[in-house]
Protein backbone atom coordinates (compact mmCIF):
# COMPACT_ATOMS: atom_id res chain seq x y z
CA UNK A 1 0.00 0.00 0.00
CA UNK A 2 1.60 3.01 -0.91
CA UNK A 3 1.12 6.38 1.33
CA UNK A 4 1.46 9.92 -0.25
CA UNK A 5 2.73 12.78 1.90
CA UNK A 6 -0.53 14.01 4.23
CA UNK A 7 -2.22 11.15 4.78
CA UNK A 8 -2.77 9.45 7.88
CA UNK A 9 -2.98 6.32 9.32
CA UNK A 10 -4.60 6.62 12.33
CA UNK A 11 -3.22 9.46 14.77
CA UNK A 12 -0.04 9.46 12.20
CA UNK A 13 0.41 11.90 9.28
CA UNK A 14 2.48 10.52 6.62
CA UNK A 15 5.52 13.46 5.90
CA UNK A 16 7.65 11.39 3.12
CA UNK A 17 8.89 7.82 2.13
CA UNK A 18 12.19 7.04 4.07
CA UNK A 19 13.04 3.80 2.82
CA UNK A 20 12.58 0.58 0.46
CA UNK A 21 13.13 -2.61 2.15
CA UNK A 22 12.13 -6.40 0.99
CA UNK A 23 9.24 -6.75 2.40
CA UNK A 24 7.68 -3.50 3.26
CA UNK A 25 8.68 0.53 2.90
CA UNK A 26 9.32 2.85 5.69
CA UNK A 27 7.80 6.76 5.90
CA UNK A 28 8.45 9.64 8.43
CA UNK A 29 5.59 10.51 10.00
CA UNK A 30 4.01 12.64 12.96
CA UNK A 31 2.17 11.97 15.81
CA UNK A 32 -0.70 14.28 15.28
CA UNK A 33 -0.99 13.88 19.30
CA UNK A 34 2.14 14.27 20.54
CA UNK A 35 4.02 16.08 17.35
CA UNK A 36 6.10 13.09 17.66
CA UNK A 37 8.25 12.09 14.19
CA UNK A 38 8.21 8.71 13.65
CA UNK A 39 8.38 6.05 11.22
CA UNK A 40 5.07 3.80 9.68
CA UNK A 41 6.99 0.46 8.35
CA UNK A 42 4.08 -1.08 5.87
CA UNK A 43 3.94 -4.20 3.78
CA UNK A 44 4.20 -3.73 -0.21
CA UNK A 45 0.34 -4.10 -1.79
CA UNK A 46 1.24 -7.62 -2.93
CA UNK A 47 2.45 -8.94 0.54
CA UNK A 48 -1.51 -7.98 1.88
CA UNK A 49 -3.61 -11.21 2.82
CA UNK A 50 0.07 -12.95 2.66
CA UNK A 51 -0.18 -15.26 6.57
CA UNK A 52 3.19 -15.14 6.88
CA UNK A 53 3.85 -12.06 6.29
CA UNK A 54 0.84 -11.14 8.66
CA UNK A 55 2.97 -13.20 11.43
CA UNK A 56 6.22 -11.64 10.56
CA UNK A 57 5.21 -8.39 11.13
CA UNK A 58 2.99 -9.74 14.49
CA UNK A 59 5.87 -11.03 15.81
CA UNK A 60 8.39 -7.82 14.92
CA UNK A 61 5.60 -6.37 17.06
CA UNK A 62 6.07 -8.81 19.77
CA UNK A 63 10.15 -8.75 19.58
CA UNK A 64 9.67 -5.11 19.93
CA UNK A 65 7.61 -5.06 23.21
CA UNK A 66 10.34 -7.23 24.68
CA UNK A 67 13.42 -4.63 23.85
CA UNK A 68 14.19 -1.62 25.27
CA UNK A 69 17.83 -0.68 24.77
CA UNK A 70 19.88 2.53 23.83
CA UNK A 71 21.21 0.67 20.79
CA UNK A 72 17.87 -0.69 19.39
CA UNK A 73 15.32 0.97 17.74
CA UNK A 74 12.10 1.37 19.72
CA UNK A 75 8.96 -0.02 18.11
CA UNK A 76 5.97 2.30 19.76
CA UNK A 77 3.08 0.27 18.56
CA UNK A 78 1.38 -1.14 15.55
CA UNK A 79 -2.02 -0.88 13.67
CA UNK A 80 -4.07 -2.00 10.72
CA UNK A 81 -4.02 -0.78 7.54
CA UNK A 82 -7.67 1.23 6.36
CA UNK A 83 -9.53 -1.74 5.08
CA UNK A 84 -7.53 -4.28 5.42
CA UNK A 85 -5.92 -6.90 8.45
CA UNK A 86 -2.70 -6.06 7.48
CA UNK A 87 -0.25 -4.54 10.36
CA UNK A 88 1.85 -1.69 10.20
CA UNK A 89 4.26 -0.97 12.78
CA UNK A 90 5.20 2.21 14.34
CA UNK A 91 8.84 3.00 15.37
CA UNK A 92 11.09 5.38 16.95
CA UNK A 93 12.50 7.94 14.33
CA UNK A 94 15.96 8.00 14.54
CA UNK A 95 17.88 11.48 13.29
CA UNK A 96 21.10 9.63 11.75
CA UNK A 97 22.68 7.78 8.33
CA UNK A 98 23.11 4.21 7.36
CA UNK A 99 26.37 3.00 9.38
CA UNK A 100 27.30 1.34 5.76
CA UNK A 101 27.46 5.13 4.35
CA UNK A 102 29.52 6.03 7.09
CA UNK A 103 32.14 3.01 7.02
CA UNK A 104 32.57 3.77 2.99
CA UNK A 105 34.04 6.79 3.64
CA UNK A 106 35.81 5.83 6.89
CA UNK A 107 37.37 2.43 6.47
CA UNK A 108 39.37 1.11 7.86
CA UNK A 109 38.44 2.71 11.78
CA UNK A 110 40.52 3.71 14.06
CA UNK A 111 40.80 0.77 16.65
CA UNK A 112 39.05 2.44 20.01
CA UNK A 113 36.09 3.57 17.43
CA UNK A 114 36.05 -0.35 15.95
CA UNK A 115 36.13 -1.82 19.31
CA UNK A 116 33.49 0.80 20.61
CA UNK A 117 31.01 0.13 17.72
CA UNK A 118 31.09 -3.60 17.98
CA UNK A 119 30.99 -3.33 22.24
CA UNK A 120 27.85 -1.15 21.54
CA UNK A 121 26.29 -3.65 19.07
CA UNK A 122 27.18 -6.24 21.05
CA UNK A 123 25.53 -5.03 24.50
CA UNK A 124 22.38 -4.27 22.26
CA UNK A 125 22.87 -8.45 20.97
CA UNK A 126 23.15 -9.56 24.62
CA UNK A 127 19.96 -8.18 25.86
CA UNK A 128 18.27 -9.76 22.58
CA UNK A 129 19.71 -12.39 23.14
CA UNK A 130 18.84 -12.82 26.87
CA UNK A 131 14.76 -11.64 25.91
CA UNK A 132 15.02 -14.58 23.35
CA UNK A 133 15.58 -12.92 19.82
CA UNK A 134 18.10 -13.85 17.73
CA UNK A 135 18.10 -11.23 15.02
CA UNK A 136 19.88 -13.20 11.84
CA UNK A 137 20.62 -10.58 9.93
CA UNK A 138 23.13 -8.47 11.47
CA UNK A 139 24.95 -6.17 8.94
CA UNK A 140 25.75 -2.27 8.26
CA UNK A 141 23.00 -1.69 6.14
CA UNK A 142 20.75 -3.05 9.79
CA UNK A 143 22.69 0.36 11.77
CA UNK A 144 21.90 4.05 11.86
CA UNK A 145 24.65 6.11 13.74
CA UNK A 146 23.60 9.46 15.25
CA UNK A 147 25.63 13.08 15.24
CA UNK A 148 26.89 11.53 18.83
CA UNK A 149 28.14 8.40 17.24
CA UNK A 150 25.37 6.28 18.58
CA UNK A 151 24.82 2.96 17.03
CA UNK A 152 20.82 2.05 16.53
CA UNK A 153 20.64 -1.23 15.48
CA UNK A 154 17.02 -1.58 13.05
CA UNK A 155 14.72 -4.68 11.44
CA UNK A 156 14.01 -7.66 13.29
CA UNK A 157 11.53 -8.44 10.44
CA UNK A 158 13.52 -12.00 9.80
CA UNK A 159 14.26 -12.44 13.27
CA UNK A 160 13.78 -15.09 15.84
CA UNK A 161 12.11 -15.76 19.03
CA UNK A 162 12.59 -18.23 21.20
CA UNK A 163 9.53 -20.23 22.26
CA UNK A 164 7.31 -18.74 19.64
CA UNK A 165 6.18 -21.16 15.93
CA UNK A 166 8.58 -21.41 13.05
CA UNK A 167 7.14 -18.78 10.43
CA UNK A 168 7.94 -19.01 6.76
CA UNK A 169 7.48 -16.48 3.79
CA UNK A 170 7.22 -18.19 0.08
CA UNK A 171 10.41 -15.80 -1.30
CA UNK A 172 11.65 -15.81 2.25
CA UNK A 173 14.18 -19.43 3.26
CA UNK A 174 15.35 -19.71 6.57
CA UNK A 175 18.64 -19.14 4.91
CA UNK A 176 18.69 -15.69 5.21
CA UNK A 177 20.99 -12.81 5.50
CA UNK A 178 23.91 -11.23 3.59
CA UNK A 179 26.39 -12.93 1.97
CA UNK A 180 29.32 -11.06 3.77
CA UNK A 181 28.22 -11.78 7.31
CA UNK A 182 26.09 -15.02 6.87
CA UNK A 183 27.45 -17.64 9.14
CA UNK A 184 28.36 -21.36 7.49
CA UNK A 185 24.69 -22.64 9.12
CA UNK A 186 22.53 -20.24 7.62
CA UNK A 187 24.54 -20.94 4.20
CA UNK A 188 23.45 -24.43 4.81
CA UNK A 189 19.91 -23.42 5.27
CA UNK A 190 19.53 -23.84 9.32
CA UNK A 191 17.79 -21.66 10.92
CA UNK A 192 20.69 -20.46 13.00
CA UNK A 193 21.18 -19.21 16.93
CA UNK A 194 22.56 -16.80 19.46
CA UNK A 195 26.16 -17.77 17.53
CA UNK A 196 25.01 -16.77 14.06
CA UNK A 197 24.75 -13.41 15.43
CA UNK A 198 28.10 -13.79 17.09
CA UNK A 199 29.69 -14.31 13.48
CA UNK A 200 27.98 -11.32 11.94
CA UNK A 201 29.21 -9.35 14.80
CA UNK A 202 32.35 -10.73 13.99
CA UNK A 203 32.69 -9.93 10.64
CA UNK A 204 31.74 -7.12 11.16
CA UNK A 205 34.52 -5.93 13.64
CA UNK A 206 36.78 -7.49 11.04
CA UNK A 207 35.82 -5.47 8.40
CA UNK A 208 36.32 -2.19 10.63
CA UNK A 209 39.80 -2.87 11.39
CA UNK A 210 40.76 -4.69 8.42
CA UNK A 211 39.17 -1.64 6.32
CA UNK A 212 37.99 -5.18 3.99
CA UNK A 213 35.93 -8.36 4.13
CA UNK A 214 38.24 -11.82 4.95
CA UNK A 215 36.81 -13.38 2.10
CA UNK A 216 36.35 -12.12 -1.40
CA UNK A 217 35.39 -12.97 -4.48
CA UNK A 218 33.55 -12.36 -7.84
CA UNK A 219 30.18 -13.34 -7.04
CA UNK A 220 27.69 -14.50 -3.55
CA UNK A 221 28.36 -18.33 -4.46
CA UNK A 222 32.31 -17.60 -4.46
CA UNK A 223 32.11 -15.98 -1.23
CA UNK A 224 29.29 -18.25 0.83
CA UNK A 225 31.53 -21.27 -0.59
CA UNK A 226 34.32 -19.82 1.35
CA UNK A 227 32.46 -19.38 4.43
CA UNK A 228 31.53 -22.87 4.60
CA UNK A 229 34.99 -24.24 3.47
CA UNK A 230 37.92 -21.84 4.19
CA UNK A 231 39.37 -20.51 7.34
CA UNK A 232 39.94 -16.35 7.74
CA UNK A 233 42.96 -14.97 7.53
CA UNK A 234 43.63 -12.92 10.97
CA UNK A 235 43.17 -9.30 11.13
CA UNK A 236 46.69 -8.48 12.10
CA UNK A 237 47.61 -9.89 8.74
CA UNK A 238 46.17 -6.70 7.26
CA UNK A 239 47.06 -3.98 10.35
CA UNK A 240 49.52 -5.28 12.48
CA UNK A 241 49.23 -2.70 14.73
CA UNK A 242 45.82 -4.44 16.05
CA UNK A 243 46.74 -6.31 19.53
CA UNK A 244 46.88 -10.08 19.87
CA UNK A 245 44.03 -9.76 22.26
CA UNK A 246 41.51 -8.01 19.91
CA UNK A 247 43.11 -10.05 17.51
CA UNK A 248 42.22 -13.26 18.87
CA UNK A 249 38.40 -12.24 19.75
CA UNK A 250 37.74 -11.96 16.16
CA UNK A 251 39.04 -15.14 15.34
CA UNK A 252 37.19 -16.87 17.58
CA UNK A 253 34.18 -14.70 16.65
CA UNK A 254 34.38 -16.33 13.16
CA UNK A 255 35.02 -19.75 13.01
CA UNK A 256 33.59 -22.11 10.96
CA UNK A 257 32.05 -24.48 14.06
CA UNK A 258 29.41 -22.77 15.95
CA UNK A 259 30.85 -24.35 19.09
CA UNK A 260 34.47 -22.87 18.58
CA UNK A 261 33.05 -19.39 18.81
CA UNK A 262 31.95 -17.37 21.93
CA UNK A 263 29.26 -19.40 24.26
CA UNK A 264 26.97 -16.17 24.64
CA UNK A 265 27.19 -12.34 23.24
CA UNK A 266 27.71 -11.79 27.05
CA UNK A 267 30.73 -13.41 26.84
CA UNK A 268 31.99 -12.01 24.02
CA UNK A 269 31.06 -8.68 25.71
CA UNK A 270 33.20 -8.95 28.46
CA UNK A 271 35.95 -9.37 26.08
CA UNK A 272 35.39 -6.29 24.05
CA UNK A 273 35.37 -4.52 27.24
CA UNK A 274 38.43 -5.82 28.80
CA UNK A 275 40.58 -7.87 25.58
CA UNK A 276 43.64 -7.15 27.77
CA UNK A 277 42.36 -9.62 30.21
CA UNK A 278 41.50 -12.89 28.23
CA UNK A 279 44.12 -15.85 28.29
CA UNK A 280 45.80 -16.02 24.81
CA UNK A 281 46.05 -19.61 25.65
CA UNK A 282 42.61 -20.21 25.37
CA UNK A 283 42.27 -18.77 22.02
CA UNK A 284 44.65 -20.85 19.72
CA UNK A 285 43.58 -23.25 17.26
CA UNK A 286 46.13 -25.65 15.12
CA UNK A 287 46.32 -25.35 11.32
CA UNK A 288 44.62 -21.90 11.01
CA UNK A 289 45.74 -19.29 8.37
CA UNK A 290 48.28 -16.87 10.39
CA UNK A 291 49.49 -15.31 7.10
CA UNK A 292 47.77 -14.01 4.14
CA UNK A 293 50.13 -15.89 1.91
CA UNK A 294 49.07 -18.93 2.75
CA UNK A 295 45.05 -18.29 2.10
CA UNK A 296 43.83 -19.07 -1.06
CA UNK A 297 41.50 -15.66 -0.40
CA UNK A 298 39.31 -15.89 -3.67
CA UNK A 299 37.85 -19.03 -5.50
CA UNK A 300 39.14 -18.05 -8.37
CA UNK A 301 42.73 -18.57 -7.55
CA UNK A 302 42.43 -21.83 -5.87
CA UNK A 303 44.22 -24.85 -7.69
CA UNK A 304 41.58 -26.26 -9.80
CA UNK A 305 40.81 -29.39 -7.71
CA UNK A 306 40.12 -27.04 -4.71
CA UNK A 307 38.19 -24.62 -6.95
CA UNK A 308 35.92 -27.69 -8.17
CA UNK A 309 35.63 -28.53 -4.39
CA UNK A 310 34.46 -25.06 -3.79
CA UNK A 311 31.84 -24.93 -6.44
CA UNK A 312 30.19 -28.17 -5.92
CA UNK A 313 29.88 -27.28 -1.94
CA UNK A 314 28.43 -23.73 -3.15
CA UNK A 315 26.16 -25.52 -5.81
CA UNK A 316 24.77 -27.36 -3.18
CA UNK A 317 24.48 -24.71 -0.75
CA UNK A 318 22.30 -23.01 -3.49
CA UNK A 319 20.40 -26.10 -4.39
CA UNK A 320 19.50 -26.46 -0.39
CA UNK A 321 18.03 -22.94 -0.68
CA UNK A 322 16.11 -23.52 -3.78
CA UNK A 323 14.60 -26.44 -1.53
CA UNK A 324 13.92 -24.44 0.97
CA UNK A 325 12.22 -21.96 -0.77
CA UNK A 326 10.03 -24.10 -2.62
CA UNK A 327 8.95 -26.04 0.97
CA UNK A 328 7.98 -22.96 2.54
CA UNK A 329 6.45 -21.72 -0.48
CA UNK A 330 4.16 -25.03 0.03
CA UNK A 331 4.12 -24.47 3.71
CA UNK A 332 2.77 -20.57 3.26
CA UNK A 333 -0.25 -21.41 0.43
CA UNK A 334 -1.53 -24.25 2.40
Amino acid sequence: MKLSPGQCLDNYEVVGVLAQGGMSESYRAKDRETGRAVVLKVPYAEMLGDLATYGRYEREVAIGSRLHHPNIQQVLGSGRLPGTPSPYIVLEYVEGEPFRLYLNRRLPLPIPAAVDFATQIASAMADCHAAGVVHRDLKPENLLITAAEQLKLLDFGIASLQGARRLTWGPLSEAVGTPDYMAPEQIRGERGDTRTDIYALGMMLFEMLAGRMPYQGDNSLAIMAQHVNADAPRVRVFRPEVSPELDAIVARAIRREPKQRFESMAELLGALRAPESIDLGEYHWENEPTTWAGFDHQVGAMPSAKRAVAFVAATFAVLALIGFLAQFAHGAAR
